[in-house]
């Protein structure tokens, strides 16, 4: 099991909890906290080892998109980049990500 830490700045509030995705062969789980702080931390946890650069640049890409206040946890199960990035702007909706 691998674990990467990321945190790039955010200005963006989020409204709530989010859950999404599951934790199975090809997928993933993305689990959101709203936070106060200016930043958006993620935490990723996989089984696949030697993807780290993809991680960088799909969560850098995701987080300079988005920049939710926010503590994200994945935990990924094989899934493809697209996929990632599914799950995580998936969860970013239902939390209900405010624009400002």
């Amino acid at each position: 099991m691998e674990t990467m830490f990321f945190e790039y700045p955010a200005d963006k509030s989020i409204a709530q909890r989010a859950h999404v995705g599951v934790v199975g062969s090809g997928d993933l789980e993305v689990l959101v906290t709203p936070s106060e702080e200016p930043r958006i931390q993620v935490q990723v946890r996989t089984g696949m080892t030697g993807f780290n650069d993809t991680w960088e640049k799909v969560i850098e890409r995701f987080c300079k998109q988005y920049e939710a206040q926010a503590n994200i946890q994945v935990n990924d199960f094989g899934a493809t980049p697209g996929v990632v990035s599914l799950r995580l702007a998936q969860a970013l909706e239902v939390s209900g990500r405010e624009s400002s």
